[in-house]
């Protein structure tokens, strides 16, 4: 039983390993892309991507973890059931409930280690996360533009050019609208610019040569001429789609338990921004759960669709996940709402899946299968007989 259980306890890390690694593979290609079309124009290197992506890995393991726990087991399970190792072990007298301990253990743990990032690492990644990507954007960045294509990197300014030289920061027929001044708009048009960046004082300095300043406000426009004219930016504007706000979802489990005793201790008193804190608070505590619940109810799964190819399992144990996460994500949209209570709708998929589990388990073990999925398995019975 011993080598039964360390065996079966290596397939599941395996797997886990493969799983995890794959996944957040696919969302790095992902982030590296949006991360590098947000620094387009910047001296930003991969290094400092990759840099800052591994701040977001905890962000990513707090929802990749249930999922590649519960693939895991399925995948070890239905592979068993598939090479008859399940009916050999039986026939062993091997019942399913003393093959347990070894998932279960791996799915405690890997519950304790999501419990670890939902309480801890979540709010350090996004911390570091935030501070980094300030840190590149202001010491890193270069301002440069394409020619004949209007930016708008920065909030509220638009940027265009007839022609650009990004080596010396000449431009030629420049033009410049500020909506950033609130009741007014600004627009700059000269024939020739330069533009300076000093990302070791994190601004931006562009002069015109020779232009005018259109300035409307209501009903009145002026009009004024000059022959050199200087405008500075913050490089830190760059990031206006990264909000730095306190949200609830970057705190730790911590500051979000003592909101909820306090809520004067957060940084809103809003009614919606509690209720956003009372819903993380539960997600915080539930979304570890999910890794213990789905890894048990994987393997009743397993057992009852054995013999299935192991890509179709793959595609039947996502779409399961699916079904839990869509569940979950419909619980934390009505916490947030205000529709009921998050701690009766974060936890009824925990609940559900717990007790589908748990039925399955009883079936498996008795070598039966449930009488709704008999019936389902011999819908198709007629047509073949007509056949």
């Amino acid at each position: 039983m011993k080598l039964l259980q360390r065996q079966i306890f290596l397939e599941l890390s395996k797997l886990f390993g493969l799983t995890v690694s794959c996944l957040l593979g696919l969302i790095l290609v992902g982030r590296m892309l949006q991360l590098r079309s947000l620094f387009l124009s910047q001296d930003i290197g991969f290094l400092h991507i990759l840099e800052l992506f591994f701040y977001l890995t905890p962000f990513f393991l707090l929802l990749l973890t249930p999922i590649a726990t519960m693939l895991s087991v399925f995948l070890t399970y239905l592979r068993m059931s598939t090479d008859n190792e399940l009916i050999a072990l039986k026939a062993s007298g091997v019942s399913l409930y003393r093959m347990l301990p070894a998932p279960a253990l791996f799915c405690l743990m890997m519950t304790l280690f999501t419990f670890f990032i939902s309480f801890w690492g979540l709010a350090w990644g996004m911390d570091m996360f935030k501070t980094k990507l300030y840190h590149f954007a202001r010491t890193n960045s270069r301002f440069a533009l394409q020619p004949g294509i209007f930016n708008k990197e920065f909030p509220g300014v638009t940027f265009y050019a007839h022609q650009v030289n990004n080596e010396t920061g000449e431009l030629k027929f420049a033009f410049v609208r500020d909506e950033s001044i609130k009741d007014a708009s600004v627009v700059i048009v000269a024939p020739e610019a330069r533009i300076e960046s000093t990302p070791e004082l994190a601004t931006i300095q562009i002069t015109f040569r020779n232009g005018k300043i259109f300035r409307e406000s209501g009903d009145e426009l002026n009009v004024l001429r000059f022959g050199k004219y200087s405008i500075k930016l913050d490089l830190g504007r760059l990031l206006a789609g990264f909000t730095f706000e306190d949200k609830a979802k970057d705190m730790s489990f911590g500051r979000l338990s003592a909101i909820r005793g306090d809520p004067t201790l957060g940084p809103s008193l809003d009614e919606r921004f509690q209720r956003k804190i009372n819903t993380e608070y539960f997600k915080r505590l539930t979304m570890p759960l999910g890794c213990l619940v789905l890894g048990m109810f994987a393997i009743p799964i397993a057992y009852v669709f054995r013999g299935l190819k192991q890509q179709y399992g793959l595609l039947l144990a996502m779409g399961l996940f699916l079904v839990y996460y869509t569940m979950f994500s419909i619980g934390v949209s009505m916490g947030e709402s205000g529709a009921i209570s998050p701690s009766i709708s974060l936890w009824a998929p925990n609940v559900l899946f717990v007790f589908v589990a748990g039925t399955g388990m009883y079936y498996a073990n008795r070598e039966r299968t449930p009488t709704v999925v008999q019936w389902l398995l011999h819908l198709r019975s007629p047509k073949e007989a007509e056949a």
